[in-house]
Parts: C-alpha cells; sequence; structure tokens
C-alpha cells in the first residue's frame, strides 16, 4: 500500500493541520509505502513572498521531523524537486471538464468570499491530482474538506484511463471523522486565512493569549451546559488531554459549577504538554539545517525516480511517445 499527503508552506503548522493530516499520516507511515511532500508549488497561488516561502519550507520540514516523521520509512521531499508533476498536470487538464472544477466547494466557498482569482486557485484540484496519481497512490489521508478533491482525483484518473487506456491507480482518501475538522478559536474551521489558528511550536505567552482568547458564549460558571460537547475549548481538549481527563472537564461543564476561564488554562496546560518532546525535537533540528536539507534531497531522489515511470506511462498512453 502506497500513501501520499501532501501540506502546503502557506504559514505556521497549527493543531488543525496536525490532527487533520500530520498525525494521521505519521500513523500511516508504519502501514505501508508513505510518500508526503511539501507542497510548494501550491503555496504559490496565495503566498507571494518568495523569502518567505523559503522560510516556511523548512519550518514545515522541521515540524514534520520533530512531530515523528521517520525519515528511514518515509520518503519526504519537496513538491517542487519532482518537476514531472507539471507536467502531468497539463495532461491531467487536458482531459478535466471545467464543470468538474467549478463544482469543487473550495473553489464556489472562495467565489462567494470575493477572493480574486488565478488559474493556480481554480486549477489546484488537477495540480493536487497529478500529486497523487504521478506515485501510484493507493491511500490518501484528507481532512473532511479536502475528501471532494480526492474524489475529483479519481474522476480524472478513471476519465484518462477511459480515454487512453489502463494509466492510473485510482486512490481512495481516508479520513478521520472525529477530527476531519478541528475547530478554530473562533469556532470557524482553524485556518491560517481566518487568523483562528494555534501553532504546533512558538512562544508560550502567545499560545497562552490565544488559547484562553477562544471565544465562548455569556452564560454563568454556574449554568448547566447540556451542550458541553460543543464547546470550542471541550473539543480541542479532546484532542490533547486523556480520555479521562477529557470527560471529566465535559461532565463538569454540562452540570454546571466550571467556569470558562479555567477550562481555557486546563485546555492551554494540556496542550503545551502534549508537545513537549516535539518542541525538544525541534529545537535539536533547527541547530542541524544540514540534516534536514539531506533529508529533503534524498526523498526527492526517491520520489523522482517514481514519478519520471509513471510520467512516461501516461506520456507513451496518451501518445506523447
Amino acid at each position: 500500500m502506497r500513501i501520499l499527503s501532501g501540506i502546503q508552506p502557506s504559514g505556521a503548522l497549527h493543531l488543525g493541520n496536525y490532527f487533520g493530516m500530520m498525525k494521521p499520516a505519521l500513523e500511516l507511515q508504519e502501514k505501508g509505502e508513505a510518500f508526503y511532500f511539501i507542497a510548494n508549488y501550491h503555496s504559490m497561488t496565495s503566498l507571494f513572498d518568495p523569502a518567505e516561502r523559503r522560510q516556511n519550507t523548512l519550518d514545515v520540514a522541521l515540524d514534520f521531523l520533530a512531530c515523528g516523521l521517520d525519515p528511514k520509512r518515509t520518503v519526504f521531499f519537496r513538491q517542487s524537486d519532482v518537476p514531472e508533476v507539471a507536467e502531468l498536470t497539463w495532461l491531467l487538464g487536458t482531459v478535466t471538464p471545467m464543470g468538474l472544477l467549478e463544482r469543487c466547494h473550495s473553489y464556489k466557498d472562495k467565489l462567494a468570499k470575493g477572493v480574486t482569482f488565478n488559474f493556480g486557485l481554480f486549477a489546484y484540484p488537477v495540480l493536487m491530482a497529478a500529486d497523487i496519481l504521478i506515485y501510484d497512490s493507493n491511500v490518501v489521508p484528507v481532512g473532511q474538506d479536502q475528501k471532494q478533491h480526492v474524489e475529483v482525483t479519481r474522476d480524472i484518473a478513471i476519465k484518462f484511463n477511459e480515454q487512453y487506456g489502463q494509466t492510473f491507480v485510482i486512490p481512495e482518501p481516508q479520513i478521520r471523522d472525529e477530527v476531519a475538522v478541528v475547530p478554530g478559536t473562533d469556532g470557524q474551521k482553524m485556518s491560517k486565512s481566518y487568523g483562528n489558528t494555534i501553532e504546533i511550536f512558538g512562544d508560550e505567552k502567545v499560545l497562552r493569549k490565544k488559547v484562553m482568547g477562544i471565544k465562548m458564549d455569556s452564560r454563568t460558571p454556574q449554568e448547566p451546559k447540556p451542550d458541553a460537547d460543543k464547546n470550542y475549548a471541550i473539543q480541542l481538549l479532546k484532542l490533547v488531554a486523556p480520555p479521562d481527563a477529557a470527560r471529566d472537564f465535559e461532565n463538569r461543564l454540562r452540570v454546571g459549577g466550571l467556569g470558562y476561564g479555567d477550562l481555557k488554562k486546563a485546555l492551554f496546560e494540556n496542550y503545551w504538554t502534549y508537545f513537549t518532546e516535539a518542541r525538544k525535537k525541534r529545537a535539536e533540528l533547527a541547530a542541524d539545517p544540514d540534516f534536514v536539507n539531506k533529508v529533503l534531497a534524498e526523498g526527492a531522489v526517491k520520489a523522482r525516480t517514481l514519478a519520471r515511470t509513471v510520467l512516461k506511462r501516461a506520456r507513451k498512453a496518451s501518445g506523447l511517445e
């Protein structure tokens, strides 16, 4: 089983990234052949500062390695180090109906919010399809919000296979429903674009302030909250606290008597403890950038070897060779 996943270097990684994509991906590296990449091509649709992109790319590599990515088990690389994916994007684009892309939720959501579109944003699902198909991926762990893009990948691959003969493996999405969407400090999906994130790594005082700033309703501590499971802090606490502790706080909130301030303090302490070892590991890796770059370079060699094979198959099938 080959597993494929990628993450954009568009800013500091946060709890939504970790529980929605990174943690499931790290668990899967024990169960198959994992290909994980830093999607710096994708970041070009919304990030236009080259220095920031370079720094973010290094930061993502540090974050992943600190959180447990094993370069001996996993092929870890920069997307742009495999330029074959750009050529495959063109091949796939020629069989992709416009209507398929126009129906994508991410496109419609951004359009509704008045985002200024470029070709890259519109064609994002085609590049994502190329990312997946060029490594003969079987499983793609994604958050609920990305499920449709994997379905689009399947549609594109099936259409190419129908047009030119059996060429691509048809991938399957893998979604952990219980953490498919991680709430941000304002209750919306945690996202850098919403400015509601809690970063995995960063300054303790800044992060404590963010956690203590999570929005709550106006009910008093004494009032019972029968909807305690809908509380954003409780939902986050369930991710970072031992199960018994999280259940205890939820029950206390449900029956009344637990103040929101105490709940948020508990959330911060559990969150800070959860990443203690990863913070130590990240500091060690940051002091040895040559090792990090070596990991990415070696991963790119392995990834590109497979990508060339699959691209050649697609070129031959479509009459380019």
